[in-house]
């Protein structure tokens, strides 16, 4: 039996320039670290994250108090465990907090650690890390869907929406999948620049000019998509994430236009750019509690595109359950710093799969150099990554090692079906 000896933590910084946590776990020969992601667009719902709010020297951003936290409690309470049983880990961590949303010791805190266990035990069985989670056999390489415009939070720009994404829907292998998102990506840089924009990225690696209407952005990735020989909803699909927390207001809605509109006006206006467009996937389409709104979309659209629950559900297997019984959506964005452990996560990955949801691996917009959910995606059968575009190392990192996988699994690579 493998058991951990010690667990030591340390500030590094994420994809934004911020200090976030790396955890190292230690068995007696080897070592596996782990950095955690940060998110800028929040829901209420998702676990704490810990910083330094009172540390002026690093603008209340510094995470040395959970790296305390980690260096002295944790690494006591989990020496001498087995590095093996990941529950059993993960048990002790969310028994240490002991708090329904990961307050007390902060989700980031325990997730650094929860993921380098699991690094740690894949390395020692001398495994690849997608061998060690829910699939053994007959894996499966995601869809990516590449963010190529960035809105909202995200970017400085007056777009309405947070995310213009594109998925390849035809592409045979992974790496024919990131060829065509590439075609698309270099003929959008080409038609921002003849129109005078800006080719500046956004968090997530994105073009962010500042274009100020959705449909603008909608056209010219139509365009783009068309430009580099695909046809668009076929060969390609537009995705989008709305971010709809950030736009809700009194029961009223500003997706379209910054002129706030009723819930039924906004879904309507959704039809005509589904219809219009081509659109295949709609995420956070409305408000975190505004259950409701969310079913007679979902029951609109009839199942024929994906509506996805990010904020709306959180990584959280109760309010996933609430949504399904509620017929509030049919996929769930899967985010590991939302719940704060690798065996939660799983949890309610393997709950979606039971009840026909399609689950979307995510990356964060403060991410760093961790591959962790590229081989998460593999080895839990998620049909989709959401890690980005074709820029910045943080997201490129993820899909990168994604082609390495491919390439491991030779003539047994296949993609999953995304219908």
């Amino acid at each position: 039996m493998s058991i951990i000896t010690k667990v030591v933590a340390r500030q590094v910084f994420d994809s934004r320039g911020n200090p976030t946590i790396e955890a190292e776990v230690f068995s007696k020969n080897h070592s596996a670290t782990a950095i955690c992601p940060s998110g800028a667009s929040t829901g209420t719902f998702e676990a704490y994250e810990m910083r330094d709010k009172s540390n002026k020297k690093y603008l209340g951003k510094s995470v040395l108090k959970p790296i305390k936290l980690i260096n002295t409690l944790i690494s006591k309470k989990l020496r001498n465990q087995n590095i093996h049983n990941q529950e059993q880990i993960d048990h002790i961590l969310i028994k240490l907090d002991g708090t329904k949303q990961k307050k007390k010791l902060g989700a980031n805190t325990i997730l650094s650690v929860s993921i380098a266990a699991k690094k740690l035990s894949a390395k020692i069985k001398k495994i690849p890390l997608y061998k060690s989670f829910l699939i053994k056999k007959n894996f499966k390489l995601p869809y990516p869907m590449m963010n190529i415009i960035n809105g909202g939070a995200h970017a400085n720009n007056g777009l309405r929406i947070q995310e213009f994404m594109i998925r390849p829907d035809r592409a045979k292998s992974f790496s024919e999948a990131v060829r065509m998102c590439f075609l698309v990506i270099n003929n959008l840089r080409i038609l921002i620049k003849k129109r005078g924009y800006s080719t500046s990225v956004g968090d997530e690696g994105g073009f962010a000019p500042m274009i100020n209407d959705n449909e603008n952005a909608l056209k010219l990735i139509v365009e783009s998509i068309k430009k580099s020989g695909f046809k668009n909803g076929k060969d390609i699909s537009i995705c989008l994430d709305v971010a709809a927390n950030e736009l809700y207001k009194n029961n009223k809605y500003s997706i379209h236009s910054k002129k706030l509109m009723s819930v039924k006006k906004s879904i309507k206006k959704y039809e005509q750019l589904i219809k219009k467009y081509q659109i295949k996937s709609i995420e956070d389409p409305f408000a975190e509690n505004d259950w409701s709104s969310w079913a007679k979309l979902t029951k609109k659209t009839n199942n024929k595109i994906q509506i996805v629950g990010d904020d709306l559900f959180v990584t959280n297997l109760e309010r996933l359950k609430v949504g399904f019984l509620n017929y509030s959506a049919n996929s769930i964005l899967i985010k590991l710093n939302q719940i704060g452990t690798v065996t939660e996560t799983l949890e309610v990955i393997k709950f979606a799969h039971l009840i026909g949801f399609k689950t979307i691996i995510s990356h964060r917009s403060g991410d760093s150099e961790d591959t962790f959910i590229s081989d998460l995606a593999v080895g839990t059968n998620s049909n989709q990554i959401k890690t980005g575009s074709l820029s910045r190392s943080e997201r490129v990192s993820k899909y990168n090692q994604l082609l390495r996988i491919e390439e491991k699994l030779g003539k047994f690579s296949k993609m999953n079906k995304i219908n």
